[in-house]
């Protein structure tokens, strides 16, 4: 297992964003034996007006200024959160000369506060993640890394991601010693592009999500306000979910509440109506309320579209619904998590299928069924896949070192 190692991770998220991510949550648990300098998403001056006012960039502020180091402390002292240079906006530029010239500017700012720290603290060996951030691609290729690592988490699906991305991760994966994938068939295409591929799926923390077994867990109020039975998704709401799914679910069961909790769009907002009035919205909730949320809930699902794009998510929710002890239903949208999840969850190809998978649960559920969910949990945890994470790093650094 890696210690006393320091490492970079420069991530595709805000380590406050509502819903933790994947390099997030990561960094934490290597910051267990190693120091961890956490590059969250840099913030635009478009992002900077736009919510400049706002509690999370109100307690930033002054590390957004080219004089600071830019390093925010966390409760771990092993776990640095670092806020780079604000920085342009581009991404509205067509892919092409002027776009590589402005990008490159922007990555120099992320570069030199990374430089900074290096000096300041004299660090002298490091390993540096890119933890899906495509829009950042070439930054590595400015540090003398010992270790050169790509977390590819997620596909490519938004138009605002694929505009340059599809570019920019070539060249994130050309740079890369190693390229760690979040589901198998990321594992497989990438694979195909660079021989030192590995799979290490995504998990959940369990001794948070089975907080929603305790007696003493409240119910979330928005929840606790909604008409049983409940029928729940927790998460980002987005272009992966299938709203037409989604509005024949709640003409079949008009006597239940579909309930999405988490950040959404207008214009997905807009596909969850039903003339029932039994589809509701709860807006983002904390990440530490989830437990709350979830205790409301009486099935989880994951109602995602089934193409092929979809076949490369290992969604973190689905386990986090396990830990819970619910019932968990899904569209069958990625067969790979099939093994994973040990015979618990019912993947289901059309809507009958969905919705006798509903019924299913909710008439037939009982203790055995959710000791086995809970069993498939605690065999999907961070702290097992962070553990096989970290092993991974130090096999290639220590080839690296050795080299």
């Amino acid at each position: 297992m890696l210690k006393n190692t320091v490492v970079f991770i420069l991530s595709n998220a805000k380590y406050d964003a509502a819903i933790e991510s994947t390099g997030y949550t990561m960094s934490k648990h290597l910051a267990e034996n190693n120091k961890v300098f956490y590059i969250e998403y840099p913030a635009t001056f478009r992002d900077y007006f736009k919510l400049k006012n706002s509690p999370q960039f109100l307690k930033k502020k002054e590390l957004f200024s080219k004089k600071s180091n830019g390093l925010l402390e966390t409760d771990n002292p092993n776990l640095n959160i670092v806020i780079t240079p604000l920085l342009m906006s581009i991404n509205f530029l067509p892919e092409g000369f002027l776009y590589r010239k402005l990008l490159q500017y922007n990555e120099k700012l992320i570069v030199k506060r990374i430089k900074r720290i290096i000096e300041e603290q004299n660090i002298e060996n490091y390993i540096f993640i890119n933890s899906f951030n495509i829009h950042y691609p070439t930054v590595g290729n400015y540090l003398n890394a010992n270790l050169k690592v790509y977390h590819c988490v997620d596909p490519l699906v938004s138009s605002y991601d694929t505009k340059h991305g599809i570019l920019s991760e070539k060249l994130i994966v050309n740079d890369s010693d190693l390229i760690i994938c979040t589901s198998k068939e990321l594992y497989r295409l990438k694979k195909q592009q660079h021989p030192d591929t590995y799979f290490i799926p995504n998990a959940a923390d369990f001794s948070h999500s089975e907080k929603a077994r305790l007696t003493e867990t409240v119910v979330y109020p928005a929840i606790a306000a909604i008409k049983k039975p409940i029928i729940g998704y927790f998460g980002n709401i987005e272009g992966r979910t299938d709203y037409n799914l989604i509005q024949e679910l709640a003409e079949i069961h008009k006597d239940k509440s579909f309930v999405f909790v988490g950040p959404i769009e207008k214009e997905f907002r807009l596909k969850l109506n039903s003339p029932n009035n039994n589809i509701h919205i709860v807006d983002s909730v904390p990440y530490k309320s989830m437990p709350c949320v979830l205790k409301g809930f009486d099935i989880a699902i994951i109602p995602f579209k089934q193409e092929e794009i979809n076949q490369t998510i290992y969604p973190l929710k689905l386990f986090e619904y396990l830990g819970s002890g619910k019932p968990v239903v899904a569209t069958n949208f990625n067969a790979d998590l099939v093994e994973q999840t040990e015979n618990t969850v019912p993947y289901c190809s059309n809507t009958k299928e969905f919705s006798n998978a509903i019924i299913d649960a909710l008439e037939n559920d009982n203790l055995e069924k959710q000791e086995e969910r809970l069993a498939a949990a605690r065999k999907n945890t961070w702290a097992i896949r962070a553990k096989e994470f970290s092993e991974l790093l130090e096999e290639y650094l220590d080839k690296k070192m050795q080299n």
